[in-house]
Formats: C-alpha cells, structure tokens, sequence
C-alpha cells in the first residue's frame, strides 16, 4: 500500500502534506506540484497533465539521487500496487523505510500531483 492510496485515510488534499497511518504504517508525503482540475471538474487534456507531471517528476528525481542522503538509498522494486497507484515513479529504501516520489492521481475529478512520500513500517529502523 502506497502513501497515496486511498486506504490510508486521504481522499483529497486540502494541504500539500500529509501525515497518515494504517496498520502500524505510518507515512509523510508532500505534494510538490499540483494541477488541480479544470472548473467541469476535468481536464481538457488529461495526457498533457500526464507529461507536465512526469517532467516535473524527471527535475525532481536528481535531487533526490544527489541528495545528502544519495548514499543510502538503495533502489526499491516497483510492486504491482505501485503501478496501480503511480503514472510514474522513483522509488527507494532508506534506513528501512521506502521513500517514494511520483505522479499521481486518485480519481478522475481529482488534481494530478507529484508526491514525495517516506514510509514506515511497523519496527523499520
């Protein structure tokens, strides 16, 4: 289950963060970039929307990559929940937690956001 999803509590984002828990899970995420929807409540180009958030995505991942932290992230593997969930994604374990960042976008009449989310599990170091 990704911070994303709906099953941890979040519907839509009033802030551009959240602080969640499921299970013992506990998950930080923060929006990054938001385009919220138009005023029908959709997009006019929803693939457009796409690719200017896997663009920002792209700008996004290097720092990440580069970051004081770049030596301990080691790359995490995609999981089917996490195709689900992402458009796109960078995803990596941490000192045992999963740091996450991509695009995404939980309903049709909702924004498409590029979130950067640090998970943990129940005894993750």
């Amino acid at each position: 289950m990704g911070c994303g999803d709906t099953r941890c509590g979040r519907r839509r984002w009033r802030n551009r963060e959240r602080l969640t828990s499921v299970g013992g899970t506990v998950c930080v995420s923060f929006a990054v970039w938001i385009r919220d929807v138009d005023a029908s409540g959709y997009f006019d180009d929803l693939e457009a929307v796409y690719e200017e958030g896997e663009r920002v995505l792209a700008g996004l991942l290097p720092g990440i990559e580069r970051s004081s932290f770049a030596g301990r992230l080691v790359e995490a593997e995609r999981t089917a929940e996490d195709e689900d969930e992402f458009i796109a994604l960078g995803k990596w374990i941490l000192d045992g937690r999963t740091l996450t960042a991509g695009v995404v976008q939980h309903d049709t009449d909702l924004p498409v956001m590029v979130v950067v989310a640090l998970e943990a599990a129940p005894g993750a170091a």
